[in-house]
């Protein structure tokens, strides 16, 4: 119930019952006086009870916020939660932490576009309720998102005009969103994974690979398949590691047989040099007589 029908409720209820008692008179009329004050009091608690974030705009009667054009940088706190349309768009905020609309459970429109966020927290989207209609992050600066960061919301979303890295992650996300048809060709690849035979897979994810520069939703549609593309790069670095440790292990055992067969040249060379025994005079002189 909004203030203003909930004041209006709560005078028309007072006039009511103070006019039947003032006609009858007494006490009555006094102790009702008391409680329409009381009512009158709870009612304008309650309004301030929800206060309105710094920099921003509410308006009770729709349960919209609005904080557009406010040169905020991040997500302000104390927003009210029985908010029910949120503009947070053409701000300076660089991210969305996990916690930002705990609390808002019956927000139906999330306008975040226009801003410069370049990251979302794990599941910084994930307590927005069933309620959600519609979430705006277009005009932003993300470059990879998950699933794990939208959670379960099925909000028609608008995510173009961002310097998108397309990979399987993305191409995983595309899949689960609810996509606005109208903005979905927006949504380009500013670089994406290489495949196999153009470069390492451990590249910085901004240079820029084969499908930059166009939009993703036709690349998918024509059949590229950047989970497939990134599998296959994987099987490759596999083999070249299991290559390399092959490699490494037959130069171990030639390096050991050698170092092997030196040590063993070396030690029968000391054999040879030692003096051979000979005996002397007097011993053969001796075994002579004993015969």
């Amino acid at each position: 119930m909004s203030g203003d029908y909930g004041e209006a409720m709560c005078t028309g209820w007072c006039e009511d019952r103070c006019t039947s008692r003032g006609r009858r008179g007494g006490r009555g009329a006094d102790l009702c006086s008391w409680l329409c004050l009381l009512l009158l009091f709870a009612d304008l608690w309650g309004k301030t009870s929800s206060q309105c974030p710094e920099s921003c705009h509410c308006a009770w009667d729709t349960a919209t916020v609005q904080c557009s054009d406010a040169g905020l940088r991040e997500i302000p706190e104390g927003i009210p939660p029985e908010t029910v349309s949120l503009h947070l768009e053409r701000n300076y905020i660089r991210n969305i932490p996990e916690s930002a609309f705990r609390d808002l459970v019956h927000l139906q429109d999330l306008d975040l576009s226009h801003n410069r966020i370049d990251s979302l927290a794990s599941g910084a989207l994930r307590h927005l309720g069933p309620e959600l209609r519609l979430l705006d992050l277009s005009h932003n600066q993300l470059r990879q998102a998950s699933r794990e960061e939208f959670g379960s919301t099925r909000a028609k979303t608008r995510l173009y005009h961002n310097p998108w890295h397309c990979d399987c992650i993305l191409q995983e996300l595309m899949e689960t969103l609810n996509l606005e048809p109208e903005t979905v060709n927006g949504i380009i690849c500013e670089s994406s994974v290489r495949g196999v035979g153009e470069g390492s897979r451990w590249d910085d994810p901004g240079s820029q690979g084969e499908h930059a520069g166009q939009p993703l939703v036709k690349l998918l549609d024509s059949g590229v398949n950047f989970c497939s593309m990134q599998r296959k790069t994987t099987d490759v670095a596999m083999l070249v590691t299991m290559f390399i440790w092959f490699f490494m292990v037959i130069v171990y055992v030639v390096y050991y047989v050698r170092q092997n067969q030196a040590e063993a040249r070396r030690h029968l060379e000391y054999l040879k040099s030692l003096p051979s025994p000979h005996k002397t005079p007097t011993e053969t002189d001796t075994l002579s007589t004993g015969f």
